[in-house]
């Protein structure tokens, strides 16, 4: 039985391998320069480079991504990322999700970053009964007043990671799953 279990780990590892190897030739293919920049990122998504919600939500993302700092996203840190979406334990993707909203970096989210998020994702919502329709402003002061413990007016990593571990509609509004497995470089 444990070379049974060795040879299906050396299977899915291989699996893994030759996965990261074609998702390579993609990007390669995709991105020849081997780097995507921000108004590339944008215009994947039809997001105009402007001071729109939406502009600011693909910086942020984009920032996320960019591990280096160096204003591009190269192959390594597309399936670092990629691994983190698709693979990641949950508090990682929180912990993600909060590094992408946090556009000040300052550690902490406040009610304009949650919300720029909110209005970009959640057009309208309805709560846990499936009764009230919520406009991006109450999602905001929902979420808030469901994983604010001290009451600040600030969400720190811990409590929007906490917050979002106890509460599954408020950590489906936060939580960012994107695969950009499908991503083009190209338009």
């Amino acid at each position: 039985m444990g070379q049974n279990q060795q040879a299906q780990s050396t299977s899915e590892e291989e699996l893994e391998v030759s996965t990261i190897q074609d998702l390579y030739r993609r990007f390669i293919n995709e991105c020849p320069s081997g780097s995507l920049y921000l108004h590339e990122f944008k215009r994947m998504f039809g997001v105009q480079n402007n001071n729109s919600p939406e502009s600011q939500y693909m910086e942020g993302i984009f920032s996320a991504f960019d591990m280096n700092g160096d204003n591009t996203m190269d192959f390594i840190e597309y399936v670092a990322v990629l691994n983190l979406v698709l693979r990641g334990r949950l508090e990682d993707k929180l912990k993600w999700s909060f590094k992408v909203f946090d556009n000040d970096d300052n550690g902490r989210l406040d009610r304009h970053e949650l919300r720029i998020i909110i209005r970009v994702r959640v057009w309208a919502e309805v709560d846990e009964a499936g009764q009230i329709h919520l406009t991006p402003e109450e999602v905001c002061d929902h979420i808030f007043q469901k994983i604010d413990e001290n009451g600040d007016g600030q969400l720190t990593l811990e409590e929007f990671v906490e917050g979002a571990k106890r509460d599954p509609w408020v950590q489906k509004l936060i939580r960012l799953d994107i695969n950009p497995s499908y991503w083009r470089c190209s338009s």
